[in-house]
């Protein structure tokens, strides 16, 4: 098997593992019982794989990776702000909610 397949395949498969966390967090506007310290960790992760790959310029690292940051980072940043900051957020997201 093509090894840039495999590549493709897992960058998919990562992506969209968190797509249903940051649409439940839309919906609901609830994080409690989310670690902060591990969104933190996950979130620094994944720039620093954004860097490794700039660095060695490969974009199979850096689409997915970069995307999967932003989907981290938004969980974060809904776990740490205020109920009346989440709710704006989502509200902004999804109106209909």
């Amino acid at each position: 098997m093509n090894p840039e397949i495999i590549g493709y395949a897992a960058a998919t498969l990562s992506v969209s593992a968190f797509v249903p966390q940051v649409w439940k967090v839309i919906k609901t506007r609830e994080t409690e019982g989310m670690s902060t310290p591990m969104w933190m960790l996950e979130t620094t992760g994944f720039i620093m794989w954004v860097a490794y790959g700039i660095s060695i310029g490969a974009w199979p690292i850096i689409v997915p990776n970069a995307l999967c940051g932003l989907f981290s980072a938004f969980i974060l940043v809904m776990n740490v702000v205020s109920h009346r900051t989440k709710h704006k957020i989502a509200d902004t997201l999804d109106p209909a909610a």
